[in-house]
């Protein structure tokens, strides 16, 4: 089984190029365009790791991120803040909120896929399984 990742950007050529690398990659992605769509998407299908903008239409990826954290069934899921919003105090915030990882657009796709397979590699054993994700 395929590692489900759920890109959640309002720009569709960003969710287009991480669809696009990541399955290539190996993995099933998912995609929302704003904030209230994202939470929709996570309590459909359970996904196994978020890419998160920071800038969205409604709720922001901060927002986003904390009520990831505070429901018991999203807390573990790692999320990665992908954003162009480049400043150290948002970097911080992220990382502070939960998040495990911060990407700033423009982004490497190698690097994205690389940091993807990493978090993967991290979940518990239980689920290693259907994490398998092949190199680029």
């Amino acid at each position: 089984m395929r590692p489900l990742i759920l890109s959640v950007d309002d720009e569709p050529d960003v969710t287009t190029l991480v669809q696009f690398h990541l399955d290539k990659a190996g993995c099933e992605v998912v995609t929302a365009g704003t904030g209230r769509e994202a939470l929709d998407r996570v309590n459909e299908r359970r996904p196994d790791l978020i890419l998160l903008d920071l800038m969205l239409p409604d709720i922001d990826g901060f927002g986003i991120c904390e009520i990831l954290r505070r429901q018991a069934v999203t807390a573990t899921i790692p999320v990665v803040i992908l954003t162009a919003w480049a400043t150290p105090d948002a970097k911080s915030l992220g990382l502070e909120l939960g998040a495990l990882d911060y990407l700033i657009k423009p982004f490497s796709p190698r690097d994205l896929v690389a940091r993807v397979q990493k978090l993967l590699a991290l979940r518990p054993a239980a689920t290693s399984a259907s994490s398998s994700v092949s190199g680029s």
